[in-house]
């Protein structure tokens, strides 16, 4: 089958990338043209003018970078093959599935991506139900729910069937829950399709140099291994410290990017908006965007990154937040990129700590929310209703790999080498050992560690009586 010009796409990260027919009906439906309008970091871009791109471009170039994945280890099926919709046997389905599930993995993303997530999961609509399986209420939720019931004409389990693909099983693969090690590794890993692709281009757009690494060298290090009779992805020694390049680059981006206290100021406050409007049912809520996912597509595609800044901004007008003078201070700084201070002190300092002894994670935790009880007690006493403070203490911390003592705590019984996550190094005599083993590896001497950086905002009143009690520096 020769190449149609209909279904290129032009990506500014890798250039032209082949769409199959299956996969250029998805990209049409109403549930993939949304991710267009959902911005891919949130709203980093009021610190970083041109990080303007959405999940559409970045589903795409994660799709793209499976596919290359899947030639550098040798499981990618000829080109005829893969776009002949009617060659369906074992290795092109394998081949094909893990395409799929990367072009989809972003499907059931948030509005300004993970920026409002954390609010429905902390609402918790659908996971505190009696009834149901008390899944978390997050974007792996939805793009799953989205893929296993919208059986109608445009629907993405509609054109999966239509195509001879099975829906929960893609779903598996989309949530890392695959019957295949490999799938599971190249979708979901510490060296995976996605980091692949979000780290080029978030630093392309956003114009810094964090995320670069060379992928072209990378890729031609990907081999796997048959490890007790099971194929697993390996990077093969001589790729070994462009490995840590990518690992040290994705944890410099975090730190030093998503972390940072100048644009996530403006995602804690989205994030604290987003809760307001769900608990007093001024926005959708969960059990909605489900009902609509089912039934009404088209009013699902409205829930993108238009229908926050619209929302927000009709109840600014309208006075729904005048009578909680936080949530309009905070509405107010969103809306107008109005800054909030970030509190300076040293409970609120990052630090590198020990992936594996857990209390110095807790005792952090505890001095932080201990000082933020601290200033609540005063600004109680002493403020007015325009002293807030916005407390935003990571969920997830920021690290190079899983430390090793991680992995086996978290085994099963299984060969640690089939483990999803960890990064393997395959050696030329053959030998396969995890990243955090290897001996000449700077990863693998902090592989424990990880940064734990908190961050906390008031308003500037607030900033002004804490300075004036001493309580902050």
């Amino acid at each position: 089958m020769s190449r149609s010009k209909n279904n290129l796409v032009f990506d500014p990260i890798y250039g032209f990338i082949q769409v199959t027919p299956v996969e250029w009906e998805i990209i049409h439906s109403p549930f993939y043209q949304r991710l267009k309008w959902i911005k891919q970091l949130g709203f980093s871009f009021y610190v970083f003018p041109g990080a303007e791109h959405s999940r559409f471009g970045h589903s795409i170039g994660v799709m793209n970078n499976a596919q290359k994945m899947l030639e550098a280890i040798g499981k990618a099926v000829p080109h005829e093959e893969l776009l002949d919709p009617k060659c369906m046997n074992k290795e092109a389905v394998f081949h094909k599935s893990i395409r799929l599930a990367a072009l989809m993995h972003d499907l059931g993303t948030f509005m300004f991506s993970h920026t409002t997530e954390g609010a429905y999961v902390r609402y918790g609509e659908t996971t505190n139900k009696k009834s149901g399986k008390g899944l978390s209420d997050n974007h792996e939720h939805l793009g799953s729910y989205i893929i296993k019931n919208t059986n109608y004409s445009g629907g993405i389990t509609h054109i999966l069937n239509k195509y001879g693909f099975d829906p929960q099983r893609i779903s598996y693969l989309v949530k890392g829950m695959g019957e295949d090690i490999l799938a599971n590794q190249i979708l979901h890993s510490e060296i995976d399709c996605d980091r692949m692709d979000y780290l080029l281009r978030d630093a392309h757009y956003t114009g810094l140099k964090y995320g670069a690494y060379d992928r072209d060298y990378l890729l031609h290090h990907f081999k796997t291994a048959n490890i007790g009779g099971v194929d697993v992805l390996t990077i093969k020694e001589g790729a070994l410290h462009c490995v840590e390049d990518f690992l040290m680059a994705r944890f410099a981006w975090y730190s030093q990017v998503i972390r940072s206290a100048r644009g996530a100021k403006y995602d804690a406050i989205a994030e604290e908006i987003t809760f307001f409007l769900i608990k007093n049912g001024l926005i959708y809520r969960y059990g909605e965007l489900l009902d609509l996912i089912a039934g009404n597509p088209i009013e699902f595609y409205r829930f993108n990154d238009m229908y926050f800044i619209e929302t927000v901004h009709k109840h600014f007008v309208q006075g729904a937040f005048n009578k909680d003078k936080k949530i309009y201070q905070l509405a107010e700084s969103i809306l107008f990129e109005i800054s909030p201070v970030s509190i300076n002190c040293k409970e609120f300092n990052s630090h590198l700590l020990s992936q594996d002894d857990t209390s110095l994670r807790a005792k952090q935790v505890k001095r932080a929310e201990d000082k933020i009880s601290e200033i609540n007690e005063v600004l109680k006493k002493k403020g007015s209703s325009n002293d807030w403070i916005l407390t935003d203490l990571p969920n997830k911390d920021i690290v190079f790999v899983k430390s090793y003592q991680q992995v086996v705590k978290g085994l099963k019984g299984e060969n640690i080498l089939h483990s999803r996550d960890p990064v393997k190094i395959l050696f030329d005599d053959g030998k396969v050992k995890l990243l955090a083993e290897v001996e000449n590896s700077i990863i693998g001497k902090i592989q424990n560690t990880f940064n734990f950086v908190p961050n906390v905002f008031c308003s500037p009143s607030a900033h002004e009586l804490l300075k004036k009690e001493k309580i902050v520096d």
